[in-house]
């Protein structure tokens, strides 16, 4: 006698062609202003699966990850998921890759990711605690301060050990704030957010 006589099959049917698949989203306000709550700016790794990258890979497909996934910024991990670093698209197409071909004596396509990333020992990051407390306001202003288009956010995981949580792009914030920026000078971006609200 068959254990599974209560449980008839599943009707099945074929699949479709051009299909795509279901992706974690995270819903953010359009609007914000400086005054808002910072996680309103977040992109938080527990609702948007992060865009990674390994070390090895060549300069040139982190590009086109980016371009594919539209983001500016790839987190660079190992095979065991643990981040090394980031690479953004400022390093990309800024003249780090065309100094350090030069100084190496390689052509740029050789250039492999782990050659321009910001290493993880090089990476200032805000703690979640403090993130939770923060306006959007104090992240712009911090990102300002380090002169950095992209801040990650750490908090302690079951072991206490640091696991990244999210992330702010200025790009991002500018958006949600009504700024438009079309360089990616990240002097020009500040400039442009300060003076678009200060009208």
């Amino acid at each position: 006698m068959s254990v599974l006589r209560d449980y008839p099959p599943l009707k099945t049917t074929l699949l479709q062609p051009g299909v795509g698949f279901a992706q974690p989203t995270q819903v953010v306000p359009d609007k914000v202003t400086l005054e808002d709550a910072a996680v309103n700016v977040m992109t938080d790794l527990t609702r948007v699966t992060a865009v990674i990258i390994l070390p090895g890979d060549t300069v040139d497909e982190a590009h086109r990850r980016m371009i594919q996934r539209g983001v500016r910024m790839l987190l660079v991990v190992d095979q065991d998921r643990q981040v090394l670093g980031l690479i953004t698209a400022t390093d990309i197409l800024g003249e780090k890759p065309v100094q350090v071909a030069s100084e190496r004596g390689v052509r740029r396509q050789e250039l492999a990711v782990r050659d321009i990333m910001t290493p993880q020992e090089r990476l200032e990051v805000l703690n979640m605690e403090d993130v939770r407390a923060a306006k959007v306001g104090h992240v712009v202003a911090t990102l300002k301060k380090a002169g950095r288009q992209h801040a990650l956010v750490v908090e302690p995981d079951g072991k206490g050990r640091q696991t990244v949580r999210g992330l702010f792009s200025a790009t991002q914030i500018a958006r949600q704030l009504g700024v438009s920026i079309q360089t990616s000078e990240i002097a020009g971006t500040f400039a442009e957010i300060e003076s678009t609200l200060g009208r």
